[in-house]
């Protein structure tokens, strides 16, 4: 059977009781408020990565500044599950639409992270975004090591990312399908180039990468 991740994710009981109050201009209500999130939008609406020709289609929500910045952080670092959705919301406004077969796929987490942290973001804002857009989120990537990029040189994260992941070999491959490889932040784009070889040497002909937030626009 394929490894199908059930979106499952429920607002929790703290969120009812204490609503959050917006990261960009304090608004009660949701972490992000309508107006700061098309703000985030049109600012951000003109950014592109430079990557070689063969690359895949590549979108990105915005740069690893203010307000996108400290919600990627807020999920990350803070435990603040309800950013989640909000990133996911921010993602779904950004992307064009896909065909319904579309499946997601996260870059794993590394696993010492998940643990401390509580919570694998880049699946947690997976599952939203699939559960919006009537997608399947499948986890085809296999963290291989514990290598950690935060903080690494250009050099040394690129050769990290050549043996970070390898093929969930329970799942298979369809050229058929549209892949979305999602990650959050994209810095030297060793991790994501990695995986879209790897999908690609599975058989994976349609590919879309989606970023949330790119740490320096003139990579």
């Amino acid at each position: 059977m394929p490894n199908i991740v059930k979106n499952t994710t429920l607002p929790s009981l703290l969120d009812i009781l204490a609503p959050h109050s917006c990261r960009g201009c304090g608004h009660i209500g949701n972490v992000l408020c309508d107006r700061c999130k098309n703000n985030i939008i049109l600012e951000n609406s003109d950014i592109k990565i430079k990557t070689p020709k063969s690359f895949p289609p590549i979108f990105v929500a915005g740069q690893r500044i203010g307000l996108l910045d400290n919600l990627i952080q807020d999920l990350k670092y803070h435990s603040v599950r309800a950013v989640a959705k909000t990133l996911a919301i921010l993602l779904h406004q950004t992307l064009p639409r896909f065909e319904s077969s579309t499946t997601i796929v996260p870059l794993p987490t590394i696993s010492k992270h998940i643990r401390s942290r509580g919570l694998d973001h880049t699946l947690l804002i997976s599952k939203h975004f699939a559960k919006i857009r009537h997608f399947r989120v499948e986890k085809l990537l296999i963290r291989n090591q514990n290598t950690v990029q935060v903080g690494t040189d250009r050099q040394t994260r690129i050769k990290q990312a050549t043996k970070a992941y390898s093929i969930n070999l329970s799942i298979k491959v369809n050229p058929n399908t549209t892949y979305i490889l999602f990650d959050d932040v994209w810095t030297t784009g060793a991790s994501m180039k990695a995986a879209v070889k790897k999908l690609r040497q599975a058989g994976a002909k349609k590919i879309i990468v989606a970023i949330l937030a790119v740490s320096d626009i003139n990579q």
